[in-house]
């Protein structure tokens, strides 16, 4: 647990076991955070925001210089940031260094030029009278971070925060903590104040909901499922009010004339629904194809899913690798299931990979109705 720039052991004494989903191995153990390390962090975040502590003396165009110090120690750090990634979730290397790191140093970068640009207003009156605005941070934010794109969403959460000048505490998931703990190493070599960033790995319901009911936290943003998201939102309004910001569920359509070139539609359709191994609240689940092209378009997209190579997760010729734990993969053929009960006619896949435990073929599907659950759920 990184709190106040130390790290600690849970206060309660629990830790709890990260897996790697390709093999099955356990990684390590983890400090479990509850409520009470999420009220020291609180403390710690709080203090660290006050009016003339270091960080809110700090001027802008300084706060950008520490966002951009950090953004270089990911550009020396990405291999190792990207295995991270790979380990804990089962995403591909590759992805996770091209694209995952990418984006990562990219929003880093792009919030550390908006630091001094954020100005308010002034509105003249009358001869003596003028009107201003004036931008102040929130306060303490928190924020609770999926499984799936642990270090993007962690970025997401984290650059546009301390460009403004709040403090922050944030909340891995707890499938995938990993590359957040290595970023507590980072925040310390950049040169952050103490306080500033405070990183909790933990349960949902247990940190996660102590988080979102905190008193002393000013603003929460969460990204995960619709069911959760309204759990907080809820608890946000029951507490003391605070702003929430949520980037929930999808069932994303993407729709394929006939004349489009059909070989590029089906690439760029399988991108975005086996990306990550479809596990993305912004995945193209379904696919709209006008009729004249339809049946050639399956066809196709069969032939290029069947290409797909499974497998080890480090391997470069990898593309697709394990579901991030049981109760993904279960979900998953249940929405299989339910797909042939309802009618669809499964065209590829729909199975888990012989002798690989968290490994799913990618499917594909044709006839679906709009009723079905697998047109409808994400």
């Amino acid at each position: 647990i990184f709190i106040n720039n130390e790290w600690r052991s849970a206060i309660s004494g629990k830790k709890f076991a990260t897996f790697n989903p390709a093999t099955g191995a356990k990684i390590c153990d983890v400090e479990e955070a509850d409520k009470a390390d999420v009220d020291e962090a609180v403390n710690a975040a709080r203090a660290a925001g006050q009016r003339g502590s270091t960080w809110r003396r700090m001027d802008a165009s300084s706060r950008g210089q520490l966002l951009h110090r950090l953004a270089d120690l990911l550009e020396r750090d990405r291999a190792i940031l990207a295995t991270l990634e790979s380990k804990d979730t089962g995403k591909p290397f590759l992805h996770a260094f091209f694209v995952d790191l990418d984006g990562s140093i990219k929003t880093l970068r792009y919030y550390a030029g908006w630091t001094d640009k954020i100005h308010g207003r002034s509105m003249p009156v009358d001869e003596n009278t003028v009107c201003f605005t004036k931008h102040e941070p929130v306060g303490v934010c928190g924020a609770i971070i999926p499984w799936n794109f642990p270090l993007l969403m962690f970025m997401w959460k984290l650059a546009p925060a301390l460009a403004c000048g709040n403090t922050i505490i944030i909340k891995p998931a707890e499938q995938s903590p990993l590359s957040a703990l290595h970023m507590g190493a980072l925040i310390q070599e950049a040169g952050f104040p103490p306080g500033v960033v405070n990183i909790l790995p933990g349960f949902g319901p247990t940190a996660g909901v102590a988080i979102a009911n905190h008193m002393n936290i000013d603003k929460v943003a969460f990204t995960g499922s619709t069911e959760v998201g309204q759990l907080i939102k809820a608890a946000a309004a029951h507490s003391n009010l605070k702003r929430v910001t949520l980037e929930l569920g999808g069932k994303n359509p993407c729709i394929v004339f006939a004349d489009a070139d059909l070989q590029l539609a089906v690439e760029e359709t399988q991108k975005g629904a086996f990306f990550n191994q479809g596990q993305a609240c912004t995945a193209a689940s379904r696919v709209f194809v006008e009729e004249s092209i339809y049946k050639e378009f399956v066809r196709r997209s069969v032939e290029r899913a069947k290409t797909i190579v499974i497998g080890d997760p480090m391997e470069p010729r990898t593309g697709h690798g394990p579901q991030i734990d049981r109760n993904q993969c279960e979900k998953i053929l249940g929405l299989v299931e339910s797909g042939k009960k309802e009618g669809a006619k499964l065209e590829f896949g729909g199975s888990a990979v012989e002798d690989k435990d968290l490994f799913i073929h990618p499917t594909i599907f044709s006839e679906v109705k709009d009723h079905m659950r697998i047109a409808t759920e994400e």
